[in-house]
């Protein structure tokens, strides 16, 4: 009873404890899906930059979506014309088709692009001929990679010709990693982790296909350690790509550590480094064509049939990937037949071994003469190469040689010079007492000069304040005329000429106050003129909103004091006439800035009752219009005038 009341509460909590952890993975955001926002964009340029620039793009869909979308929009650009377009596609088109394992298909892409070159982009470029160098090492077209190499340092994408992977694909081992640490390691620095552990691992490779395990087993976990270090820095931001590249490079070298204690005959250490190679490999490259993952996962089915468990060897081989390398398929043939043999179908184990026999006989002719003469020609390339290298080096001592004995040249006329330069020596003395005497002169000639310049800097601000005095001394008088004037026509000319005699005055104060006497801030004018219109029309029930845009623009008083009271008469003119109604909640927008070059621009508007339909009739009559057209005509340009269906806008270009 006691045990049926316990699995019972264990059945309660399991069930809680999955609805719970249910209900938290639905709360969790989703990622975002890479191929939809890939197709969201809005054009190739932009499609271009997001698919080379985006890790483990496969990760939500297949390489097979990517491709029939890239296929779409080439057709849609051979539709449009656009050139461009499908060059860039087309690079796209190539590089899935690399992904997927489509060597052919993806060269004959690229070898299109390669023949239009010179219409291409420098990044564009340089992508088709990393795509052609790739596709020709899986295809083992190695003559052509070598051409590919040359142009590509040519064009500065690499800084050598190597050869040291392509000896290794030719069987000479130990050569490539020679040449590999004579050419790399020099370019490695000590704390890029991530360049060491590309180092170690292909270090390693090298030693284990020549069949130095034991060695190439150590070398890859330094290999191994330099990578964890890399992905465990927190000193330093990594990017996503980043991230991806190294634990990809991870899996890696973990399925290299696995594949050498193989080689040990050490199954049940190798097991656990290749399932994870593999699962790393997979989370890391999805969706592309992997043959180090089919590598291990064939390594893993040997493993387990060497450890007994041939149920799980069936299992491995019957969904390992469709591999491509002659060697890799060789293997998988090889590990059917041993399983068949074992399992007693000694018929099915009979025909993958004659599968095995058939294929090694075919290599053996066909390919013994073929790398013969591959590598006859890769030592040609290498010899010519390295012939031309030594001609440049060559060259570069007898130009240092040229170079020592033109410094020489010159150390002798240094030496000459020096005889000269002390019999000069003693004419400067001389000439140095006549510059002091000559200085003291200039000194003197300095302070009189600088003395007369503050004295006319304060003459002309005693002359700006005297004329500001003035102006306000005509605007007192004109209030006087005002109270003592009953015609409403009379006061409202005597207030608007009093308005324009205060724009005028704020030049000439804000030109006394300023250290530059020279141009005027009109930020802070257009405030205060603004505040002196205000104190004119603005009445108590007006709400108008009043907004400024003038920072950092200065004006000399030629442009200052036209533009003043143009102002003045627009703002006089919103003030009076755009909102009759005195409820209205009204806005003015004042804008002025500097162009490009020497141009001004000026704006202007309300969003009041707007402009009358007899406004052109009444211009000749308007003085305001008149005053503000002759304004516009002195800053040598003309006032635009524009009605839009609030209000009314005013603008104009100036020099």
């Amino acid at each position: 009873m006691k045990n049926l009341r316990k699995q019972f509460v264990y059945t309660i909590f399991l069930g809680l404890f999955t609805i719970t952890f249910s209900l938290a993975q639905d709360a969790l955001p989703e990622k975002e899906n890479l191929f939809k926002k890939f197709k969201s964009l809005e054009n190739a340029d932009v499609r271009f930059g997001f698919f080379f620039n985006t890790p483990n793009r496969y990760i939500q869909n297949s390489a097979y979506d990517w491709l029939d979308s890239v296929n779409l929009y080439i057709n849609e650009s051979e539709h449009s014309g656009d050139t461009l377009a499908i060059n860039k596609y087309a690079i796209v088109q190539s590089q899935i088709h690399y992904d997927l394992g489509d060597y052919d298909k993806s060269l004959a892409i690229a070898k299109e692009l390669y023949e239009k070159k010179e219409s291409l982009e420098e990044k564009s470029n340089s992508l088709v001929l990393n795509l052609l160098d790739k596709n020709y090492s899986r295809l083992e077209l190695y003559a052509k990679q070598i051409e590919i190499r040359k142009e590509k340092k040519e064009l500065g994408i690499t800084e050598n010709v190597a050869f040291y992977d392509i000896y290794s694909n030719l069987g000479l081992h130990r050569k490539a990693m020679d040449d590999y640490f004579k050419e790399e390691k020099k370019f490695i620095a000590e704390d890029d982790f991530y360049g060491q552990a590309v180092f170690y691992n292909n270090v390693g490779t090298y030693l284990r296909l020549d069949k130095s395990t034991p060695t190439a087993l150590s070398t890859y976990k330094k290999a191994k350690g330099f990578v964890d270090v890399f992905l465990n820095d927190v000193t330093k931001v990594k990017t996503e790509k980043q991230l991806t590249e190294a634990n990809h490079l991870k899996g890696i070298i973990e399925g290299n550590i696995g594949k050498c204690y193989v080689l040990l005959k050490q199954y049940e250490d190798a097991l656990p480094y290749l399932e994870k190679s593999v699962q790393t490999i997979q989370e890391f490259n999805k969706g592309k064509f992997s043959s180090a993952e089919v590598e291990n996962t064939l390594e893993m089915a040997e493993c387990h049939m060497q450890l007994g468990d041939l149920e799980k060897t069936t299992d491995i081989l019957s969904n390992t990937t469709i591999p491509i390398k002659i060697e890799n398929i060789l293997k998988k043939n090889k590990l059917f037949a041993s399983y068949y043999n074992k399992t007693g179908d000694y018929k099915n184990s009979a025909s993958y071994l004659s599968r095995v026999i058939r294929m090694k006989d075919s290599i053996s002719i066909n390919q013994s003469s073929l790398k013969k003469q591959q590598l006859a020609a890769v030592v040609g390339q290498d010899l010519e190469y390295s012939k031309k290298m030594m001609e440049q080096q060559k060259q570069a001592l007898e130009d240092s040689r040229n170079e020592m004995i033109a410094k020489d040249a010159r150390i002798s006329i240094v030496y000459v010079s020096l005889v000269f330069l002390l019999l000069g020596f003693a004419g400067l003395v001389y000439a140095y007492l006549r510059i002091i005497k000559s200085q003291r002169l200039i000194v003197e000639q300095k302070h009189i000069i600088e003395k007369a310049l503050v004295e006319k800097d304060s003459h002309l601000k005693e002359i700006h304040h005297r004329v500001k005095n003035n102006l306000q001394m005509v605007s007192s008088l004109l209030s006087l005329q005002t109270k003592n004037t009953r015609s409403k026509a009379a006061i409202a000319a005597l207030e608007e000429g009093k308005s324009r005699v205060k724009a005028m005055a704020l030049i000439h104060q804000k030109l006394y106050q300023n250290e530059d006497l020279s141009v005027i801030e009109m930020q802070g004018y257009i405030e205060s003129l603004i505040n002196s219109v205000q104190s004119v029309y603005k009445k108590g029930g007006h709400n108008i909103n009043i907004t400024i845009d003038a920072e950092g623009v200065e004006l000399d008083i030629d442009r200052a004091i036209p533009f003043g009271l143009m102002l003045n008469e627009l703002v006089s003119n919103s003030f009076k006439y755009a909102f009759p109604d005195d409820g209205t909640d009204g806005k003015i927008y004042i804008h002025l800035r500097k162009n490009h070059g020497q141009e001004g621009f000026f704006e202007y508007t309300d969003n009041g009752i707007g402009l009358p339909e007899d406004t052109e009739e009444r211009a000749e009559a308007s003085m305001g219009i008149r005053l503000m057209n002759r304004l516009a005509n002195q800053l040598q340009t003309s006032l635009n005038t524009d009605r839009t269906t609030e209000g009314v806008r005013f603008w104009f270009n100036f020099k």
